[in-house]
């Protein structure tokens, strides 16, 4: 522990305060400032932000081993430093690439400088398009139109929305059953709904590996926990098979859910920071009123 300690002094005594501060110096620091803020951003709405939580735990790891003298541990680890480096390179290389896509954006420097006072929208969808989609999930229930719709949160979609055929349409529930039809061009894959517009359709999803899953959930459905695996989207999902509306979110589904149900899990969707109490007692009073209407 005195070993430690001694360190810790040696660079307090080496650690010194600039004589002077000039204009350059503080620029850098607002240089400095900037960069790390919207990083922050970056991660924290993309799954990179999941994959640093592991990274983190691997430090912490290591440092204990460096304190505990796990000298063998930390030879293991030195010697396979490059490769570790290229392993991230590897993991985060989707949103390396969407981040160098931005730099090359002209709105990049726009969206940086931007001072305007404008009022940002409270909710991410409104109850029209919550009321649409849960008249398209289960009209299209009654007559066993298979159909996958993904709802974006914070995780932005991008990736997944350019595998698909781009809309930009606001959502309706005609919208809907029209793109789910039998053998129309749009009706495979999934469509991907982002603040009241339905952006893109026939977009590909990542398939769950989860092995515990229901052995008779199909493709559609193990797309559905897919992306709610790899991101914060709720996604709803009508089985062709057996007309059941399903969702699910975090990684898990949801099966045979009443529309009821679905609504609230939409209204704690539409608020951006959902725990917010008085966001929470202003959706549950939409849902209260929901179904008094619909009795």
């Amino acid at each position: 522990m005195e070993k430690y300690i001694e360190l810790l002094k040696r660079y307090w005594v080496n650690l010194s305060l600039p004589k002077s501060i000039e204009v350059i110096d503080i620029i850098q620091i607002l240089l400095i400032t900037v960069f790390v803020y919207y990083l922050m951003l970056w991660v924290k709405s993309t799954r990179a932000y999941t994959l640093l939580k592991g990274l983190m735990m691997v430090v912490v790891f290591l440092i204990l081993a460096y304190l505990l003298h796990m000298d063998v541990l930390i030879w293991i680890f030195t010697n396979l430093g490059v490769v570790a480096i290229t392993a991230l390179i590897i993991i985060f290389q989707p949103e390396l690439r969407r981040a160098l896509e931005q730099l090359g954006e002209k709105n990049m420097i726009n969206s940086l400088l931007r001072f305007d006072n404008t009022k940002v929208e409270e909710w991410k969808i409104s109850d029209t398009t919550i009321n649409e989609l849960i008249r398209a999930a289960y009209d299209m229930g009654e007559v066993k139109t298979g159909a996958l719709i993904v709802i974006e949160n914070n995780v932005i979609l991008r990736e997944y929305e350019k595998t698909g055929i781009p809309l930009d349409s606001v959502l309706t529930s005609q919208l809907l059953i029209n793109i789910f039809e039998h053998n129309t061009p749009l009706h495979d894959g999934a469509v991907i709904v982002r603040h009241n517009r339905v952006v893109a359709a026939t977009c590909y999803l990542p398939l769950s590996d989860n092995l515990t899953l229901n052995k008779n959930l199909g493709t559609r459905h193990r797309a559905g926990v897919g992306i709610s695996e790899v991101s914060d989207a709720l996604t709803i999902i009508v089985s062709e098979e057996t007309g059941n509306v399903s969702y699910t979110l975090g990684g898990k589904i949801y099966t045979g859910a009443a529309p009821n149900e679905l609504r609230e899990q939409l209204y704690k969707l539409q608020k951006k920071n959902p725990g917010d109490e008085t966001g929470r007692k202003k959706w549950r009073g939409r849902v209260k009123n929901a179904e008094k209407t619909h009795k």
